[in-house]
């Protein structure tokens, strides 16, 4: 039997620091247009500045201070590189051939700077004028049998007054089918705390973080996903919050963080230390752990009336007692062989959360990509019902979205489910009937395409074919598509997998300066925290072709479904007057356009953190879902006898979504590649496997579909038993469309049931 080499060294740095300087600079550098990224990124998350468009964590109070992290350098210099991507590329490179290209090498070609229109005869891209390209998609749409055979994606990049018109454009064509990223990512949180708590958003904002005694990280890693939350938890713990993390890897952004902005830190290169606590439980076992917290609480219930908050819990809540016997039936050997975790390790994340009056939950990804996702989201809830930690200053929870502005297309109506008060109050300010049925999330898009059932797939923003499960199915359903549309400011994997006739439509970036009839426009985004805030453009268009999403779905708009409704042409002028109409739409908005000139914007009162509850019931509701009976492995046992692995897909470093900025992973000490696995050595000796082998990685499932990936680079690494990691999207092909979370549809990208096999 062989024997395993050394662990993968940890990187034994704080995160941040010199590190991140040197990272960031490279990519400035690598951009070709280092000063004027530099001057753009001093206006970076500024009032009057534009908004990163990295992540949604909420921004700084303190004008004028630098606030940026070396992802959203990454994120800017990416954006705003000198490299161009125009007619000349597209008639030296083929679709075939840019088809072999791995995804780094596509996005790194650079900016998008004309449409372009593949039309099924030729293997070439060729130019074409933007009333022409309107007219083809206008076209496809009319010859439709139904409207809902279109499905309008969208990534969480697009700005409110994009998003707006885009679900507006859709509904008067007559369709709800608004798949968009967030069906991906966090649906789990939006469905689970609308279930218990009436709102789909975080209940904190960022002073909350400030006030509180304790914040729980669970399943998250903002040392690469939005580092500038490090600043965040780096100022709780000095102030001397107790900070909990609960994440299977032991990232580094959790442990240690040194912050760039500290001269003291930077010149004696120390760092602070950000979890005091640091739990590591199997894939899929953090509702099992939160179950354990909750038994220990009602046990001790007995003996110290204090342990819980009655009176919160009369006042506020419901279903109480069904959940008290759902959390005593629970053996507490389910509780310890699922989380991975021991008694004695649930029993003190326990102590540490009955002794803080003021608790914080955070969570991200790693909570939301599971099947059982819309319990654990729940049983979150539950454990802060319990002491009242929702609707008090310093406490509540807090889901961390990703893109940018995520959260805010969703606040403006991009949902394949809306509320009918929204739809009544668009019927009323446009005069025009609203669909009412349900539309298709992602998932179901996928299987529409596949079946027939759709046939034209126009994308705002994003990258569909990467970001996507199943990757063979996805491609072969964005194929057989008559047409498919991309807007988009660089190449990437979607523009080389077509339908038999496919545009591409290059738009502004965050950065750039966006000028329409009625002068220089701002746009609006929405942050994790609901908070709304201005973005305007810093630097020159990286060419003159480019329009902006929001004239680019008003053009789309007005050719394919007329003026007689909107006049999309004046909204496309002035966003201002978008804004009004959203006003009038969405009331919580009121003021729009004066709001956005305060400060730092304004707030979107969230109705839990005022204890008002939009519930069925108007209280607060406990959720009673027993455990999941099985994990995913042990599901999968019974169609092999192979050992079986549980697969988490995660990001490198040096990648935010599916855009991948370079090839390290310099926090995991991955450096020059990305088709690696992460295995526990424990694991490794059972399989003979060692660093460096390279390794054929297999689903487990019972559909009768292979779905194998080969060539990944064995490295030990800490990660808990029967647990395994992997870089997405190269890991998608893995994830069958069929394995989807209870209640919301979310690929289940964080368990999968795989084995590994060295070749």
């Amino acid at each position: 039997m062989s024997k395993p080499t050394k662990t993968t060294p940890a990187y034994s740095s704080p995160a941040g620091g010199w590190g991140a300087l040197k990272s960031s600079a490279k990519h400035l550098i690598q951009s070709e247009n280092a000063a004027k990224n530099v001057k753009a990124l001093l206006k970076a998350n500024q009032p009057g500045g534009f908004d990163c468009p990295g992540c949604a964590w909420g921004d700084s109070d303190t004008a004028g201070k630098v606030d940026f992290c070396e992802n959203g350098v990454k994120a800017i210099a990416w954006e705003a590189t000198s490299k161009r991507v125009d007619a000349n590329f597209f008639q030296q490179y083929s679709i075939s051939e840019l088809q072999q290209w791995d995804d780094h090498s596509l996005e790194k070609s650079g900016r998008l700077t004309q449409p372009m229109f593949y039309d099924g005869e030729t293997d070439h891209y060729q130019t074409i004028s933007w009333d022409d390209a309107f007219s083809v998609i206008a076209n496809k749409l009319k010859t439709l049998n139904s409207p809902d055979e279109a499905l309008l994606y969208t990534s969480g990049r697009a700005s409110n007054e994009a998003a707006y018109l885009y679900q507006l454009f859709g509904r008067v064509l007559g369709t709800n089918n608004f798949p968009d990223c967030s069906n991906m990512c966090h649906e789990a949180s939006g469905v689970g705390m609308t279930k218990s708590l009436g709102t789909g958003k975080g209940t904190v904002t960022m002073a909350d973080f400030d006030l509180a005694d304790a914040i729980f990280v669970f399943g998250q890693n903002p040392g690469t996903n939005h580092p500038r939350m490090l600043g965040t938890l780096r100022k709780a713990s000095k102030r001397g919050a107790t900070i909990v993390s609960i994440n299977n890897l032991q990232e580094r952004g959790l442990q240690k963080f040194t912050d760039p902005q500290s001269p003291k830190e930077m010149i004696l290169f120390t760092g602070t230390d950000i979890s005091q606590y640091y739990f590591t439980p199997k894939l899929g076992g953090d509702m099992a752990i939160l179950r354990g917290v909750a038994k220990v609480l009602f046990e001790r219930f007995k003996t110290d009336k204090s342990i819980l908050d009655i009176d919160f819990i009369q006042t506020h809540c419901h279903h109480f007692s069904d959940y008290q016997n759902s959390v005593e039936i629970t053996p507490w050997q389910q509780i310890i062989n699922q989380s991975g975790l021991s008694q004695r390790d649930i029993e003190q994340i326990a102590d540490i959360y009955a002794s803080n009056k003021k608790v914080i939950f955070t969570w991200a990804m790693g909570i939301t990509q599971h099947k059982h996702s819309v319990a654990t989201i729940q049983e979150l809830v539950n454990v802060l019902l319990l002491r009242g930690n929702i609707g008090k200053p310093g406490a509540g929870a807090c889901p961390v979205r990703g893109h940018s502005n995520v959260q805010g297309n969703r606040t403006v109506g991009i949902n394949e489910k809306p509320s009918d008060e929204f739809l009544d109050a668009l019927e009323q300010h446009y005069d025009f009937k609203a669909p009412r049925a349900h539309g298709l999330n992602t998932v179901e898009s996928i299987h529409a395409m596949l079946s027939g059932k759709a046939k034209v797939f126009i994308a705002l923003g994003g990258n569909f074919a990467a970001a996507t499960p199943d990757t063979a199915r996805a491609y072969q359903a964005l194929q057989q598509c008559d047409l498919t549309v991309q807007i988009s400011t660089k190449l990437n994997r979607s523009h080389v997998i077509t339908g038999k006739q496919s545009l591409i439509l290059p738009c502004l970036g965050r950065t750039e300066i966006d000028r329409q009839v009625g002068g220089e426009q701002c746009i609006t985004v929405e942050d994790s925290m609901s908070m709304v805030h201005s973005s305007t453009g810093q630097n020159e268009p990286a060419s003159k072709e480019l329009r902006s999403e929001t004239a680019i779905v008003a053009g789309m708009a007005s050719a394919s479904v007329g003026s007689d409704i909107v006049n999309w042409s004046a909204l496309m002028h002035d966003y201002s007057l978008i804004r009004n109409d959203i006003s009038k739409v969405l009331p919580d908005f009121f003021d729009y356009n004066e709001r956005i000139k305060i400060g730092r914007g304004f707030y979107l009162q969230n109705k839990a953190a005022l204890r008002q509850w939009k519930t069925s019931a108007a209280k607060a509701t406990f959720s009673s879902a027993l455990l999941p009976e099985k994990l995913s492995h042990e599901i999968a046992e019974q169609f092999t006898d192979k050992a079986i692995l549980t697969l988490q897909t995660l990001r490198s470093h040096d990648q935010y979504n599916t855009s991948i900025y370079g090839m390290d992973d310099r926090y995991r000490g991955i450096y020059g590649e990305r088709r690696v696995i992460f295995v526990n050595g424990q694991d490794m000796v059972k399989q003979q496997l060692s660093n460096g082998d390279k390794v054929k990685i297999t689903t487990i499932s019972n559909d009768n579909i292979t779905r194998s990936i080969t060539d990944f680079k064995v490295v030990e690494y800490t990660i808990p038993s029967g647990c395994v990691a992997a870089y997405y999207p190269e890991t998608n092909p893995l994830v069958p469309l069929e394995n989807i979370a209870d209640g919301c549809g979310t690929p289940t990208y964080k368990s999968i049931a795989v084995t590994i096999e060295k070749i």
